[in-house]
Formats: structure tokens, sequence, C-alpha cells
């Protein structure tokens, strides 16, 4: 699908991050779920369609988490890696359910895993987004002990992304887990300082000090509402964005 730019974004490169439980089954949120990853697919689609720039950076947590398995006993460098392993394959079942949905796509992993994937070399990447292809990025930073949003901090300051979005399944930050503490409230804007003082938790701290070092805002929103993600590349206020000062 080529991209047709109908009216100017506030955003024209975006890095789109996402757990892997969001492809996972919605009760469990393990495995791969086909029709969770074609809603996802078909939300993507209809951005690309506004002419946005799309890459993509999922976890791997529906299929193994490393810093969790090491818990159990394994080693920690190799339980990453594992996990890194997980992230390719979700790449990949993302790959194929964006292309259902009419799409070009690129696979590109920090690994070296060339018969499934292309390696990670950022002017290649951005030759893709500039023809309209979706890049979606597997295998972390390609190093143990980062985590995926590092990946997606550090992919989104190399590609030049306007923007780091984060999907989740709550509508913003909040002061407290909503589920657990009622009286939890959402912020609208923050900045990464007080996002890291009051330990909210929105990111690791490598990846939220890489994101206010470059300038890149964060915005934390319910992607499993339909339509959600057109709605913040828009322009409009959904969830919670942190800037540099918080402001607009």
């Amino acid at each position: 699908m080529e991209a047709k730019l109908v009216a100017p974004m506030p955003y024209q490169r975006i890095l789109l991050k996402m757990s892997g439980e969001a492809l996972g089954d919605p009760a469990t949120g393990h495995g791969i779920d086909p029709p969770a990853v074609q809603k996802i697919a078909r939300q993507v689609a209809r951005v690309v369609e506004l002419g946005i720039e799309v890459a993509m950076v999922v976890g791997g947590g529906n299929i193994l988490r490393g810093a969790e398995f090491s818990q159990l006993g394994g080693h920690r460098v190799n339980a990453d890696y594992m996990g890194m392993l997980g992230t390719v394959i979700n790449a990949l079942a993302m790959s194929d359910a964006l292309e259902s949905a009419g799409l070009e796509t690129r696979v590109m992993t920090a690994l070296d895993i060339r018969q499934v994937a292309e390696p990670f070399v950022r002017r290649r990447a951005e030759r893709h987004l500039s023809r309209g292809r979706v890049v979606i990025l597997g295998a972390g930073t390609g190093n143990p002990f980062f985590t995926t949003d590092s990946a997606a901090a550090l992919r989104a300051s190399e590609l030049g992304c306007s923007v780091l979005l984060k999907a989740t399944k709550v509508d913003g930050i909040y002061s407290a887990d909503p589920k657990k503490d009622p009286t939890a409230t959402r912020y609208e804007r923050l900045s990464f300082e007080e996002a890291i003082v009051k330990n909210l938790k929105v990111m690791d701290g490598t990846a939220m000090s890489m994101c206010r070092d470059h300038g890149i805002p964060v915005i934390v929103f319910d992607m499993f509402q339909e339509g959600n993600l057109e709605r913040v590349v828009r322009g409009e206020t959904i969830g919670t964005i942190v800037t540099t000062t918080g402001e607009a």
C-alpha cells in the first residue's frame, strides 16, 4: 500500500511500542491470537493511509520474559536472548497481519537472522519508512539487560521519530494502579522529570532518559479501543503525553 498524505499531521514519523501481550490471548496475554493481531493491523493501516511513517517495536512477554525466566534459575543473559527471539516471532506475526491488510512491511532485527529478517541498518530503515513501508523492529537492542522500552526509545532516536506512542490497556498514566486504587487520578500531561521522580513506571529509566535527552515526546494511550491510534496521530488529546517541560 502506497502512503498518501491526505492532510498535514502533527506527527509524520512515529514509533509505536506495544507489549507482546497485546498480540496474545485476550484473557491470558499468552501466545499469539490472530484476531488480536489483525485488530492492531487494521488500526496501523488507517494511520499509514494518512501518510504517517510507522516503525513498530513489539515486546515478547506473550512468549517469554527474560527477567522472569532467569528468576527460575536460568542464566540472565541466555534468558534475555530467548526473550529477544520471542520478539522476532511477534514481529513476523505482525508483519503477516499488516501485509494481509494491504501494507508493505519490513522486519528488521538487532540480531543477525538473515533467513527471516533484515539486519537493522538505520539508513535502510529510513528508506523503507520513506517509501511507506511499516518497519517492525525485533530483537530489542540486541543486548541483554535492556528492555524493549529501551529499544523503542533507541530506535525512535535513531530514526528521527517525532513521537513515541506506547500502547497499553489503560487510558494513560495514573498516580497509582487504577485497578487497585479507586482514588488514582489520570495525568493529562507530565514532564519526564515528574514521571521519574514520582516513579510512575511509564517506561524504564533508560528509555525515559533517552526520550528526554532527544526531545521525543511519549504518549501513553489505550490502543485497545478501536480508532484510538488514528485519534492520537491526528493530534487529539488521548491518554497522557510526557514531554521535556510537561507542556504542549
